[in-house]
């Protein structure tokens, strides 16, 4: 079944306009709630200290709100373009991924390895040169995997291409690395497919451990079968040997990962009543005032969960929810259309697994898709809330602050920022930057933090700017195309406490790739109660009086020492609040009792931890 979102056929813009631009000196960080005040401006109006930013490569002017730029690490000399070293190209910038204290950085050429201990001084640990685009890269344990799509990509990681129309020296499809000596990676293994791998997905089978699985999705034309059986470039959905219309299963035992392979391309596009492999959107148009969607014949990116059992995928012209229980043989469950967007591209869930994010690339991430004449529904982010796996739609949000015709920029990837109680998420926007927002209401969601440069050029136009943001163990990451790797940190506001950036930073993952989202758990301690008190406050939850009291009894029974007396006091408080709840429920007592027991509970963790 299909769920179609309304059209949009109003044609508005932002508030903000180019004309209301703040004047910044070259190389100048501007950071507004410190120059400006917290509430001095809104983000996207004439104030937005984004607008206006003057452009440079390594000395472009930079602004933030709420966050704080600790370093730019730029990329290594033979991960640029020695002609032009402020473009993409051959050597852009892409994905991450990350184990306790490495950041992996793919790009065009190969990947890189940065020991990022110290975040304001990261250490190049090891380059690998491998060319063939696009470098979406994951790591599981000591294993490396990183995606290749270009016909130029060779089996040896070679730089020479290749010319022939038919090769079996050509790799196009997902390579294995074993870094068991960081600083000499070795191809274990090279997962040929038919269209290449532009993105891949880790998912691990938690009935067995011994296996791990790739969906790999490919999305360029597919290569013939004289070069691998079992390919074939006829684009029609009428042939059942064509590789369109299909995403890849790849299976790696994890004690021998030379032995990975190709298990399956299921046709998931299918439709489930007649069996036709063209089953989900054919593009074009949705009628007027809409966009022209890609048709639905590969996903661009999957995005896995599997202690929920669920996967979305971002799948061109659908957003499609996925059963993964059994992760060898993923199945559609449900899939939604949106007119309002144009490449359906990557995919978040929150971490209760109720509502998930999709991504529209407008413009394939080459265009500049924020200025202040598009609407705002489109090259956006649009959320869904899931029940019964079923999606239904809640919403939009988009880069608040219009950028330049000079900066690509349109909604890209992105992760959760575990801040318990509220779904908070990091997401990259090319050259817009790097923007913070609050979806915990799907249906409003707004902006709590950014940072953001001017452009690489004001006199032509040039590629490049954030691919992915990603939050790892208390720091936020990006991967800057031309730039290199950045590394920021949130601070509090008003929007976001210290109490709540302590409970986040409790969240400690000794590896982490996006695309395949681990649930997050927080510890019991006092921080997380202290983050649900500060949330109870800002949402004036209950009367002034009554969380004047409270905060009060927090701090008295927070200084107490451990024991069967702090134990029985914190149960006590749990309880009055259980009781204020209640009350809320009968209308008794005026506030919100969600978050009263949402506080409640958090105290009770913490007596029962003791």
């Amino acid at each position: 079944m299909r769920t179609e979102v309304r059209k949009q056929t109003l044609r508005r813009g932002w508030s903000a306009r180019i004309g209301g631009a703040v004047l910044l000196s070259a190389g100048l960080l501007f950071t507004a709630s410190a120059a400006m005040g917290q509430s001095s401006f809104t983000p996207g109006d004439d104030n937005d200290p984004r607008i206006g930013l003057g452009a440079g490569w390594m000395d472009a002017e930079e602004a933030s709100w709420n966050m704080t730029h600790l370093s730019l690490t730029p990329r290594p000399e033979n991960f640029q373009d020695p002609d032009e070293p402020r473009t993409g190209g051959d050597y852009t910038n892409s994905d991450l991924a990350f184990q306790d204290g490495l950041v992996y950085v793919g790009n065009y050429n190969g990947f890189n390895v940065y020991d990022v201990t110290d975040p304001r001084n990261p250490q190049l640990v090891v380059s690998l040169e491998c060319p063939g685009s696009q470098g979406d890269i994951s790591v599981w344990g000591h294993l490396v995997f990183l995606s290749n799509q270009q016909p130029r990509g060779r089996l040896d990681c070679g730089d020479e291409g290749i010319e022939e129309v038919v090769s079996d020296e050509r790799f196009r499809g997902v390579r294995i690395f074993d870094m068991s000596e960081p600083s000499n990676p070795v191809q274990v293994a090279a997962v040929q497919t038919c269209r290449g791998s532009h993105t891949h997905t880790l998912v691990e089978d938690l009935n067995d451990p011994e296996h791990l699985y790739v969906y790999n999705s490919g999305t360029s034309a597919s290569r013939p079968g004289e070069e691998m059986e079992g390919c074939s470039d006829v684009r029609d959905p009428d042939d059942p040997t064509t590789s369109y219309w299909s995403i890849d299963v790849i299976r790696v035992p994890l004690s021998n990962p030379e032995n990975a392979e190709l298990l399956d391309s299921p046709r998931v596009f299918a439709d489930l009543e007649s069996g036709e492999i063209a089953g989900l959107w054919d593009g074009g148009d949705h009628g007027e005032g809409t966009q022209t969607t890609r048709d639905t014949n590969q996903c661009h990116d999957i995005t896995a969960y599997p202690e929920i059992g669920l996967a979305a995928g971002a799948c061109s012209g659908n957003g499609i929810l996925f059963d993964i229980t059994n992760p060898a043989v993923p199945q559609r469950i449900h899939e939604v259309i949106d007119p309002n967007f144009a490449y359906w591209h990557s995919a978040t869930f929150n971490n209760d697994g109720t509502t998930v994010i999709f991504t529209d690339e407008w413009g394939g991430g080459g265009q500049p898709r924020c200025l202040d004449t598009d609407l705002p529904e489109w090259g956006a982010n649009t959320f869904f809330t899931i029940e019964g796996g079923r999606m239904r739609h809640a919403g939009y949000y988009k880069l608040p602050a219009p950028q330049t015709e000079m900066e690509n920029c349109v909604a890209h990837n992105g992760s959760l920022v575990p801040v318990p109680g509220r779904d908070i998420k990091v997401q990259a926007w090319y050259q817009g930057g790097i923007s913070v927002f609050d979806f915990t209401d799907p249906s409003n969601a707004y902006e709590i933090a950014f940072f953001d440069r001017g452009p690489i050029s004001d006199e032509e136009y040039m590629s490049g700017g954030q691919w992915s943001s990603y939050w790892m163990n208390g720091y936020i990451y990006g991967s800057e195309m031309s730039r290199g790797l950045d590394v920021l940190e949130l601070t509090p506001s008003e929007h976001l406490s210290e109490n709540e950036l302590a409970a986040a930073k409790l969240v400690h993952f000794d590896e982490f790739n996006p695309q395949h989202q681990p649930k997050i758990i927080w510890p019991a301690d006092f921080v997380v109660a202290r983050a649900f008190f500060d949330q109870l406050e800002r949402h004036e939850g209950l009367p002034a009086q009554r969380l004047s009291a409270i905060a009060s009894d927090m701090d008295r029974v927070d200084a107490m020492s451990d024991g069967a007396d702090k134990r029985s006091a914190l149960s006590e408080l749990a309880t009055q609040l259980w009781t204020d709840a209640r009350r809320i429920d009968s209308g008794e007592l005026s506030g919100d009792a969600e978050r009263v027991r949402r506080l409640a509970g958090g105290l009770l963790d913490v007596a029962t931890a003791m």
